[in-house]
């Protein structure tokens, strides 16, 4: 597998990517190269600096550009050709990278994927699609922040992609779709969801459920959540602002008294092992689905073990063949519907 590395895209690059590469050699034999994409000074300071030494599976590729927080995603690529994201997808796009990874600008990202690899059939806009933990099972959230303003149609295609990623990568027989709203009812809901039903439920070959709510995605959640990529990503930060504010404040309780910190001595292997579930860094990575590629996003302030679990993310990406998986869903689904009519 060969994956295409945007070294210089997220808040601590190239610390952090450049330390996930150092882990990735260890852990993942099953890349046989890491393109290294950005600035080459920068990048082979820090192969000094981290003890990352030359070898057959790293290859640096030259980009000059890098995309700052304030562009947008458009200016990103139109007046930024030269940026790390940009000539990293163009590696996808050539055939050379499998997937690429990137924990820059997520506009960028999902723009310069857009552009470049194109939509496959039948799918109007790609969505990123969150792995997210509950107290029963992990689910999916899709779209989890690449497009803020959706219609129904976009809606449907995300149930689709989400349906066809649970069923593949998370060995979801038949993957229960939920529509996030603020009741279950099928009254409630803005103008976006309640049409957005209307089309799920008569949406062939899709086990839909229905609306679900705020707290049933910690506790029964279905095997999918479809919503727009503003409510998403909302969802998705604060799930994981709630989970650290709690860490936080319970490593402050134990830490207040002697018999607290006794108990919290005996209770860290249970807390180890929440903190592993509910962590953002052991997912790593989030792809776009609905693009002819694969593109892994991942978060701006990703730590080094979590650039490495990106880069895990796009090779089981790979391995899973998810995109034929989802052609085969979309071609399933117009031809019931071809029938129905």
């Amino acid at each position: 597998m060969k994956i295409a590395l945007d070294v210089m895209g997220g808040d601590f690059a190239p610390q952090n990517p450049m330390g996930g590469v150092k882990l990735a050699l260890e852990t993942l034999p099953q890349i046989e190269k890491i393109y290294l994409v950005g600035v080459p000074e920068a990048i082979q300071r820090e192969m000094q600096v981290q003890g990352i030494l030359a070898t057959d599976r790293l290859e640096i590729v030259q980009a000059m550009q890098v995309v700052d927080m304030s562009d947008s995603g458009l200016d990103a690529v139109r007046k930024k050709k030269d940026s790390s994201i940009s000539r990293a997808v163009d590696l996808v796009k050539e055939g050379k990278a499998d997937a690429v990874v990137s924990a820059g600008h997520t506009g960028a990202a999902v723009t310069a994927s857009l552009i470049k690899l194109r939509t496959l059939p039948h799918i109007e806009r790609p969505a990123i699609a969150a792995i997210m933990p509950s107290m029963t099972q992990h689910w999916v959230l899709i779209d989890a922040g690449a497009n803020p303003d959706s219609l129904p149609e976009h809606l449907v295609q995300n149930a689709i992609m989400g349906s066809a990623y649970a069923r593949h990568v998370l060995g979801r027989p038949s993957p229960r779709v939920g529509l996030m709203s603020n009741g279950t009812e099928e009254e409630k809901g803005n103008a976006l969801c309640k049409e957005t039903g209307k089309l799920l439920k008569k949406t062939p070959g899709l086990n839909f459920i229905g609306n679900v709510e705020g707290h049933d995605l910690w506790e029964t959640p279905p095997d999918v959540v479809v919503c727009d990529g503003f409510t998403g990503n909302i969802i998705l930060k604060t799930s994981e602002a709630l989970a650290h504010a709690m860490f936080s404040m319970i490593k402050s309780e134990i830490m207040a008294t002697t018999r607290t910190k006794i108990g919290g001595m005996m209770a860290k292997p249970a807390f180890k092992a929440i903190h592993k579930r509910t962590s953002a860094d052991e997912a790593g990575g989030m792809p776009l689905l609905g693009l002819n590629g694969i593109t892994i996003i991942s978060h701006g302030s990703a730590s080094p073990y979590a650039m490495k679990n990106a880069l895990r993310m796009a090779c089981e990406t790979i391995t899973h063949s998810i995109n034929p998986h989802i052609i085969e869903a979309v071609d399933k689904h117009l031809d019931q519907r071809e029938s129905e009519e």
